[in-house]
């Protein structure tokens, strides 16, 4: 698959669902799903202050976050590695939380959406926002079994 680092930050961007992986304290890959916002150049996903991973970003900042499909012949994953960092800015927290909510709408903002609330507890604390500035990126492409690999340094 053939673009600059913009295009791969276009899927970034409008993906859903990202599998973000961290390293435990013994060396040992986490790996668990979030939700994630795209927003000034940095990808930003929250957890819980005594979540697994809050844990192991507070002990190795190093992690990866996936995003993709589950067809062998059809589809486009990406792979975007960085280092997490809490968000204390509560200018930034805003804008991430503005973010989230634009994209995600009515699970963010009713109450009957999945994730209610997220905005209330990342201002608590309930939540910690970390914020992840692509170093390297991979995108494997499959189109109709044409494959593809792209690697973006930022």
């Amino acid at each position: 698959m053939t673009g600059g680092p913009r295009r791969c930050l276009r899927r970034v961007a409008a993906a859903e669902i990202f599998w973000v992986v961290t390293v435990r304290p013994g060396g040992g890959p986490h790996v668990t799903p979030v939700i994630a916002a795209w927003h000034d150049d940095v990808l930003y996903f929250s957890t819980g202050p005594g979540e697994q991973k809050a844990r192991n970003l507070a002990h190795d900042a190093h992690c990866a976050l996936l995003t993709g499909t589950n067809s062998l012949t059809d589809g486009f994953d990406l792979v975007v590695e960085g280092k997490a960092a809490p968000v204390g800015d509560p200018a930034v927290l805003e804008e991430v939380i503005a973010a989230y909510e634009a994209k995600y709408g009515a699970h963010i903002t009713s109450a009957e959406g999945t994730f209610h609330g997220i905005g209330d507890a990342m201002r608590s604390g309930d939540a910690v926002l970390f914020a992840v500035t692509p170093v390297t990126a991979y995108g494997f492409g499959r189109d109709e079994g044409v494959y593809s690999h792209t690697r973006w340094s930022f």
